[in-house]
C-alpha cells in the first residue's frame, strides 16, 4: 500500500493574502509535488523491532528484514528467469599436466587429504574423516558457528553421530536443549495420527557445532574462517584451492558443503532454474501456556491462491529449549518457481493470520524473539553426480534431501556413516 502526500504552494507570503478577494480568482493548477511514502507491512515492523545478534552462514543462520528482502529478491530472480536463473561463474577448472610441476607450487600454503568448503554443517564429515588420520581443513567463509534456531532431529539420527566417532552419547545431552512426546501428524478432514520418538529433540547448533569444532581442533584439524573460495583448479595429482585473499591450499580431494546455492554446483547445473521450491516460514515465540507436544506435519487447510499461484500451506511446531512457553513454528508450501509466485514476505503476511488460530493463541500474547525464513530449491536429476575429478558434493550441495525435513543437519546424520567409509582416501584414484 502507498500513501500519496500532496503539497501545493501555498496562498499565504508573510501571514498575507496573496490575493484581496475572498476567493482567488480561477488560475490553472500549479504543478503539485508528490512524495510516496510505502506504509511497512506488518513483517517489516515486527522483523524491525527485534534485536538481532550476529547472524551465521548456513541455512537460517539469518533473521533480519535486510536478509529477508535480498533472499525474497533471490527468489524473484529465481521465478522470472525462463530456463537459467543467471549464467553461472565457472569456479571449477581443468589444468593440464601436475600440480608439483605448476608454478603456483611455490606459492602454496599447506595441503591436505580432505578440504571442506563450507564449514556449518561440513564440520561433521571433515571431523569424521579428521578421526580416520587424515589431514582435514576447512575454507568458511564466515565464523564458523551454529545459529540460535534449534535443529529438530530423533535421537536414533543423533546417535549416528556417535557411531562414526565424532560425539560421545554425553554430549549430546550436553548439546540438546528439548526433548517432548508425543508428536502429531494430521490432515485436514482426515483425522491425526501420533507417534513417539520422530523428530522430538531440540538440538542447539551452537553448542553441538562448538563440541564437534573443538574435537576436529583436538585432532588436528585446521579451519581458515572469514575466508571465501573464488576457485578450484583440478591438476592431475591435486585439487588447488584459490581463495579471496590469495592463499593458495592444495588437497587430494575437495568437498563441496556450501549448500544448496554452492556455486560449484550452480556451474555444473549451468545456473538452471530449479524444477520446484519448498517455501518457509516462521517463527520463534515465548507464551505458548500448552507446549509438550509436537507437530511434525500437519494441515488444516485446503488450496488458495496467494499472489499467483496455488498454494497448500503445511505446518511444524516444536517447543523450543530457550523457555518452557517457548515454541517454533515453521509453515511450509511447495511451488514451481515462475512469475506470481508469493513472496516470502506475502507468505509471512498470511502466517501472522494463521498461526495464531493454528495454535489456539493470540498473538497479542506471545513474545515474538526471532523470525525464520527460507527458501529449498530440489531438482529433478538429484542426487547430483560428480562432475570434477577430486570434487565431491555433500548435504545440500549434492541434492541429497527429504520433501518434509528439506536436507540440512537432519540428512546429513543419516548419509555420514556411508560417506565417510565410502571414500577412497588419501590415494584418489586420477580418472
Amino acid at each position: 500500500m502507498v500513501v500519496l502526500q500532496l503539497q501545493q504552494h501555498s496562498l499565504i507570503s508573510n501571514g498575507v493574502s496573496r490575493y484581496p478577494f475572498a476567493t482567488p480568482p480561477f488560475q490553472r493548477p500549479r504543478n503539485l509535488s508528490f512524495q510516496a511514502q510505502a506504509i511497512p507491512s506488518r513483517t517489516q515492523r515486527i522483523m524491525e523491532s527485534l534485536s538481532v545478534n550476529g547472524e551465521v552462514g548456513g541455512a537460517g543462520g539469518a533473521y533480519s528484514y535486510s536478509a529477508l528482502k535480498r533472499l525474497d529478491q533471490l527468489w524473484a530472480s529465481i521465478c522470472s528467469a525462463h530456463t537459467v536463473v543467471q549464467e553461472p561463474q565457472q569456479v571449477v577448472s581443468s589444468v593440464p599436466g601436475l600440480f608439483c610441476h605448476s608454478d603456483l607450487a611455490d606459492k602454496e600454503v599447506e595441503s591436505f587429504d580432505v578440504l571442506v568448503c563450507g564449514g556449518t554443517l561440513g564440520i561433521f564429515i571433515a571431523t569424521a574423516l579428521c578421526s580416520k588420520g587424515l589431514r582435514v581443513g576447512i575454507v568458511e567463509r564466515n565464523v564458523l558457528k551454529g545459529r540460535e534456531q534449534e535443529w529438530n532431529i530423533s535421537r536414533k539420527e543423533l546417535l549416528e553421530l556417535v557411531e562414526v566417532g565424532i560425539l560421545a552419547e554425553d554430549e549430546i545431552e550436553r548439546a540438546t536443549a528439548a526433548s517432548f512426546n508425543p508428536n502429531r501428524c494430521g490432515f485436514e478432514g482426515k483425522g491425526e495420527i501420533w507417534v513417539d520418538d520422530i523428530l522430538n529433540l531440540g538440538v542447539s547448533p551452537v553448542k553441538l557445532i562448538e563440541i564437534v569444532k573443538t574435537r576436529f581442533n583436538s585432532l588436528g584439524g585446521i579451519i581458515f574462517e572469514g575466508c571465501s573460495m573464488s576457485s578450484i583448479c583440478i591438476y592431475g595429482d591435486a585439487a588447488v584451492l584459490k581463495l579471496a585473499d590469495g592463499k593458495i591450499l592444495s588437497s587430494h580431494l575437495v568437498i563441496d558443503a556450501m549448500g544448496n546455492f554452492s556455486p560449484v554446483v550452480k556451474q555444473i547445473r549451468g545456473g538452471r532454474k530449479p524444477d520446484g521450491v519448498c517455501l518457509v516460514v516462521g517463527s520463534c515465540c515465548r507464551g505458548f501456556m500448552d507446549n509438550s507436544s509436537s507437530d511434525v506435519i500437519f494441515s488444516s487447510s485446503s488450496v488458495k491462491m496467494v499472489g499467483g499461484s496455488k498454494v497448500q500451506y503445511f505446518w511444524e511446531a516444536f517447543p523450543a529449549g530457550s523457555g518452557h512457553k517457548d515454541r517454533t513454528t515453521y509453515m511450509f508450501t511447495y511451488v514451481d518457481p515462475q512469475p506470481g509466485c508469493p513472496r516470502l514476505e506475502e507468505l509471512l503476511e498470511d502466517y501472522w493470520d494463521l498461526m495464531p488460530t493454528y495454535q489456539g493463541v493470540s498473538l497479542d500474547e506471545l513474545e515474538i524473539l526471532r523470525v525464520i525464513f527460507g527458501i529449498f530449491p530440489t531438482y529433478c536429476d538429484s542426487p547430483l553426480p560428480a562432475s570434477f575429478n577430486r570434487v565431491l558434493q555433500f548435504g545440500d550441495a549434492s541434492g541429497i534431501q527429504s520433501p518434509v525435513s528439506f536436507g540440512g543437519f537432519g540428512s546429513l546424520t543419516r548419509h555420514l556413516g556411508r560417506l565417510t567409509t565410502g571414500m577412497p582416501l588419501p590415494n584418489i584414484p586420477v580418472a
